[in-house]
């Protein structure tokens, strides 16, 4: 009987089941921190970006547009970029940006927000027109200027706005073979220092002189004479108050350029030059590959102008050994 007492013995067997994509899983949370982080670093990134001046700004945009090491070169777009179907390799149109280069050392497609260089040129004209005006009521109304308005020639050239003061039949603005200013000379350049300093143009100085011989000191000629009273001139606007920094120039070109052509010894022809260059003319003088500007005389009707209120020189004989002009 004992037998039949005994129960079988049960044997309970739990198995956990394992169901993927359920809410107690981990990888969500790993999406979510990618994000996370992504979202910091673009806020990060915006924060910087708002606390940058304008120049920094501009400094990083062209980083991005050219971030080719080397000045100039830009690298060359992935195949496809350009073709049918390609993605465009132009910036976000923000106002005034430019398009990315389309290979190799291509230049920059302005957008039009920015100045063209046409309109940029005529801007310039008309601020060196407008300095042009402004030096002419000067001179007319100035008690320093107006006396010597006949010897001064105002003319817009391709290099810029030219400003020459001439010598006058027994009115010289030098002693006679010497880079001495005469005082009036300086007050003159004094007052169209003042001008100068006005626009942001640079300026190149020149000295011109006759055709008379120089003979009062060996190895001086008149090619010295002329750079000499170029630089006087340089001095005389500094003095002025004309930043130092607006220079460019300073040569002398002696008897090579004549004013009057014809008369090579008349007076006219000794003269300093002053240009208020353009942009074009002042990276042409500043650049080794480029050809220097035109140095011709001036405009046919600024010469008429002088010829009509510069008497003729008395007929002298040719010069031998007298000190030049």
């Amino acid at each position: 009987m004992a037998g039949k007492d005994e129960k079988p013995t049960v044997i309970v067997r739990r198995v956990k089941k394992v169901q993927g994509g359920g809410h107690h899983g981990g990888s969500w949370k790993v999406a979510y921190a990618d994000f996370v982080t992504a979202m910091m670093a673009f806020f990060m990134v915006m924060w910087l970006v708002g606390a940058l001046t304008t120049k920094q700004r501009e400094a990083v945009s062209d980083y991005f547009k050219n971030p080719s090491p080397i000045a100039g070169a830009s690298p060359a777009p992935a195949p496809g970029m350009n073709g049918p179907g390609g993605a465009s390799n132009s910036m976000i149109k923000l106002g005034g940006t430019m398009d990315l280069p389309k290979g190799p050392g291509a230049e920059f497609t302005r957008t039009p927000g920015d100045p063209t260089e046409a309109q940029r040129r005529e801007q310039e004209k008309q601020r060196l027109e407008a300095l042009k005006k402004e030096l002419e009521e000067a001179i007319s109304k100035s008690q320093a200027l107006e006396p010597f308005k006949d010897q001064l020639l105002l003319d817009l050239t391709p290099e810029g706005l030219r400003i020459q003061i001439v010598d006058k039949q027994n009115r010289a603005m030098f002693d006679l073979g010497s880079a001495q200013l005469m005082p009036y000379t300086s007050e003159i350049l004094h007052e169209i220092a003042r001008f100068v300093n006005r626009v942001p143009n640079r300026i190149s100085l020149a000295g011109h002189t006759d055709t008379a011989n120089y003979a009062t000191r060996i190895g001086y000629s008149n090619w010295e004479l002329s750079a000499d009273r170029a630089n006087a001139a340089r001095r005389a606007l500094l003095e002025g108050g004309m930043a130092a920094a607006k220079v460019v120039r300073v040569v002398g070109f002696g008897p090579a350029v004549p004013f009057d052509a014809a008369n090579p010894l008349n007076p006219i022809n000794r003269r300093i030059s002053i240009v208020v260059m353009t942009k074009e003319a002042e990276d042409a003088a500043l650049s080794r590959n480029q050809a220097m500007p035109s140095i011709a005389p001036p405009t046919a009707a600024a010469a008429t102008s002088a010829q009509a209120t510069t008497p003729a020189p008395a007929a002298t004989p040719a010069p031998t050994a007298k000190p030049g002009g």
